[in-house]
């Protein structure tokens, strides 16, 4: 195998015996074989489309397939071989449904060639020799590589792209653009492009993020409610409890539903903490509040809860015995030998709830606010923009993104404590769990710690930024504005694009730059965009306040 697609692969070189994330090689090779195949699907249903034909099913799936090989999604080598299989058959839809409209239009259908006209192997071993045939040798790590490493980038950046489109698919939104737009930069992939045009490519990708960001926005609140600030419980309540970890609200929201009146308690982790936010969601009695820290804590947080753990969307380590028994994955979320959910009937998961001891009594009071979604932020504006012109509010950091068990992260809850009290601190994400327990205090009437949400509600953090641009009558650049990005996987690398295609200049990133990116294209973007790494706490700081 080799993948670095993540922060953490081993010292910036690829991971090529077993994944930093617990990935074997079979799980990896086929992970880069079903990217081939749905390829194939894009190639046939970007013709389809300039022919104004489309298929809400192959849209549909090329979105689950793409998230299915995120980092820390799906570690199960049988259900991606599943999915290899589908992919080919989809990718004859997807060639059916061009040919139909190539006739209809009068036009001679052409046969495409790579990916489109691929065909899977009769058994999952062959499929992992062709599999083989799609590894990314190491050697396109060496400088001069930079084609294969800004193909590499829109890749993954679709990665998260995908994530992202998924969650709204589940609450019924539905984009029709923005498929036809994946199948559009996957099928240029199997196109000669010069380093300028795959650079362009990429911000297209960080367009097309900006529009799913926006439909996941308006999907979660239109379905929820917008979010509002809400004071979190940290601690748990005596009696029977399920955990919920992960990302998708849709899910929570059900189990929610399936669990009122029965004596059950629901906890959020990690990255479901905004939940509480959302006016439909802390409706619920029993949503009692919110357990452990960000997903590199599960290990750690899983085996000490004593109730049932469900794990949705993306984020799962390799769990311990302990708790496996307990522990169930819902939706594209698949791990060998834990119990999947199919669907949204949760009842295996409350059996176990009502099976497991609870807890024997109630914890400390201590809570933390959340649900500063751009709603609730830009409902005060003319506070915060009085305030900066006041000079009470000297300066905006955004410090948020990913958390990742990589030394170096420390940082963050280092700069964190050392932002300036005439400062307020915009934060999103798990990478917040670095420092969202410590008390910053308040500014004219509002917390010095604002937390937006998910890295899922990365839309209010670019809403905030282009309202109160609006309001000073300048560009984003020109705010009193820095950002401080943690990464760890591809949803991360979807944003900083989304970021450079607005021309947001000034980033820093950390705790490490992505390792797919060629010292030859990390210039590219520093000379472009200024884009930095991340250096220590004290240096960095100053130079944002100078």
């Amino acid at each position: 195998m080799f993948c670095y697609q993540c922060e953490q692969t081993s010292q910036g070189q690829g991971c090529q015996v077993v994944g930093v994330c617990g990935k074997d090689e079979n799980t990896a090779t086929l992970q880069d074989l079903l990217i081939h195949a749905v390829k194939g699907i894009s190639q046939y249903a970007h013709l389809a489309q300039k022919l104004g034909a489309a298929d809400p099913e192959i849209d549909a799936f090329t979105i689950e397939a793409i998230f299915a090989t995120l980092t820390n999604v799906n570690f199960d080598a049988d259900r991606l071989a599943e999915l290899v299989y589908k992919a080919a058959k989809v990718r004859d839809q997807a060639r059916a449904l061009y040919a139909k409209a190539a006739d209809k239009a009068g036009v001679l259908a052409v046969q495409l060639a790579g990916p489109a006209a691929w065909q899977p192997a009769a058994n999952r071993d062959a499929l992992l020799a062709q599999g083989r045939e799609q590894l990314i040798p190491a050697a396109f790590l060496a400088e001069g590589k930079e084609i294969k490493n800004l193909q590499e980038l829109v890749i993954y950046g679709l990665k998260g792209v995908a994530a992202y489109a998924f969650h709204a698919m589940a609450l019924g939104s539905s984009a029709p653009a923005s498929y036809a737009t994946v199948h559009e930069i996957l099928s240029a992939l199997e196109e000669q492009h010069s380093v300028e045009e795959l650079l362009g490519l990429a911000l297209k990708v960080g367009e097309l993020n900006y529009a799913v960001l926006e439909q996941l926005d308006r999907a979660h609140t239109e379905t929820f409610g917008a979010p509002v600030p809400a004071s979190v419980r940290l601690h748990p309540l005596a009696g029977k409890a399920i955990l919920v970890s992960g990302h998708d609200l849709h899910d929570l929201y059900q189990l929610l539903l399936q669990t009122e009146g029965l004596g059950i308690n629901i906890y959020t982790h990690g990255e479901m903490l905004p939940a509480h936010g959302y006016p439909k969601l802390k409706a619920f009695k029993h949503l009692a509040g919110n357990y452990g820290g960000a997903w590199i804590d599960q290990a750690d947080d899983f085996d000490l809860f004593p109730g049932a753990v469900l794990m949705t969307s993306n984020c799962i380590q390799q769990p311990k015995k302990s708790y496996t028994e307990r522990l169930f994955t819902a939706g594209l979320v698949e791990w060998p030998g834990v119990q999947h959910i199919t669907g949204t009937d949760f009842a295996p998961v409350i059996a176990a709830a009502l099976a497991a001891p609870g807890f024997d009594q109630d914890g400390p009071s201590e809570s933390i606010t959340t649900g500063f979604g751009h709603n609730a932020v830009l409902g005060v504006a003319g506070t915060v923009i009085d305030a900066v012109k006041a000079g009470a509010l000297r300066r905006f950091f955004l410090i948020g993104g990913c958390d990742g068990a990589r030394s170096g992260r420390s940082y963050y809850t280092e700069l964190a404590a050392q932002v300036p009290q005439d400062c307020i601190i915009l934060t999103l994400a798990c990478g917040k769990y670095r420092f969202n327990k410590q008390d910053f205090g308040t500014l004219g009437g509002l917390p010095r710690l604002l937390d937006l949400g998910q890295c899922n509600d990365a839309y209010s953090a670019l809403k905030i930024a282009q309202a109160l641009a609006g309001a000073f009558d300048c560009g984003v650049n020109d705010l009193p504005l820095s950002l401080v990005l943690s990464w760890y996987e591809q949803k991360a690398v979807a944003i900083l694009l989304t970021l450079l295609w607005m021309g947001v200049r000034n980033i820093r990133i950390g705790p490490t730059l992505p390792a797919f990116l060629s010292p030859a294209v990390l210039d590219l973007l520093h000379e472009n965009y200024n884009l930095m790494p991340t250096t220590t706490a004290e240096a960095d700081l100053a130079a944002m306040l100078g």
